[in-house]
């Protein structure tokens, strides 16, 4: 009887598939992260820069620069017909003119989509969960209402399942009103500036109204995995904490200025900023467990609290 050796069969890992990401808003508080995460997992980047300094900051990285704005659509196309994938963060944050920022940013998803057609390429792009339905805890799953005005830049998402419908691998990340860290200038940023300008830090009502919130780092992290792993036409939540209360919010602010935290009524915080009142009284409790599931996401970064209380937003 002969015997017979069995012989190891030895596999090769698998090799790391990298692209070359043609990246919107490459300079920008989340861009700047989105870059190094991308960098740093090896794939290669186009950043698009409108300035020299935007420019010079991307070529330090070993970044190609690709120069215009994001308004100029025959060059966004050229930056995702060259790329393997596509990740849109580019939007213009002067809440003056919100309508007309967000059909903007509609033009320039439908432009970087119209050359990415029928190829399977990723494309992954932005709204937000504020227009998700307020009160009670949404997922993933919720159906924004795109015919409310108020989510005119969740429709969007409407956009993105069209292309996903064209083999266009498109997914949407919802960012909550606070994406916090080192170099924050939006809503936190502002509360603490109206804090310092009234001499108090102010919340609506009781306060108990909630905020979901992610670190910036967590959120760069989501937009790769959502760029090597996301699956057309779904929405992921960039939701590090499901809901953090404004008075919370806005004691921490209080304690590290040294300024008490103070009830408004929505119209005495109205009369001293309209906007910001609004945004303040929205009850947006937000759930990301189906996106960690899919996407093996696990939020780790500081917590928004404890960044506050950190001074990242203690002197501007």
């Amino acid at each position: 009887m002969t015997s017979h050796s069995v012989i190891p069969v030895f596999r090769l890992p698998e090799a790391i598939i990298t692209m070359h990401v043609f990246v919107t808003g490459a300079t920008g508080f989340i861009g700047k992260a989105v870059v190094d995460e991308l960098v740093t997992a090896g794939h290669t980047v186009t950043g698009l820069a409108r300035s020299d300094e935007a420019a010079a900051a991307l070529t330090a990285k070993g970044v190609r620069v690709l120069r215009g704005s994001f308004r100029d659509h025959e060059i966004v196309k050229q930056g995702a017909n060259e790329a393997d994938g596509v990740i849109n963060l580019a939007f213009d944050h002067d809440f003056s003119k919100y309508e007309q920022n967000c059909l903007d940013e509609k033009a320039t998803i439908e432009a970087i989509g119209s050359v990415l057609i029928g190829t399977n390429k990723p494309l992954v792009t932005t709204t937000g969960t504020l227009g998700l339905t307020k009160g009670k805890l949404s997922t993933e799953d919720e159906v924004i209402d795109y015919e409310n005005p108020m989510n005119i830049r969740a429709q969007n998402e409407k956009v993105i399942s069209e292309l996903a419908r064209q083999n266009v691998r498109s997914c949407v990340i919802r960012l909550p009103p606070t994406v916090h860290g080192d170099g924050d200038r939006a809503f936190i940023d502002r509360l603490a500036a109206l804090a310092r300008s009234q001499g108090n830090a102010i919340y609506i009502d009781g306060g108990l109204n909630r905020w979901p919130a992610v670190h910036r780092l967590d959120a760069a992290r989501l937009y790769r995995l959502a760029l090597e792993n996301g699956v057309a036409g779904s929405k992921y939540h960039a939701v590090g904490e499901e809901g953090v209360t404004m008075k919370d919010i806005a004691e921490a602010i209080g304690h590290n200025l040294g300024l008490p935290a103070v009830s408004k009524t929505i119209e005495e915080a109205g009369s001293i900023n309209g906007f910001i009142s609004l945004v303040m009284s929205v009850d947006n409790p937000t759930s990301s467990k189906k996106t960690q599931e899919l996407l093996g996401w696990e939020p780790l970064g500081r917590k928004l609290l404890d960044d506050i209380k950190a001074g990242v937003y203690y002197q501007k």
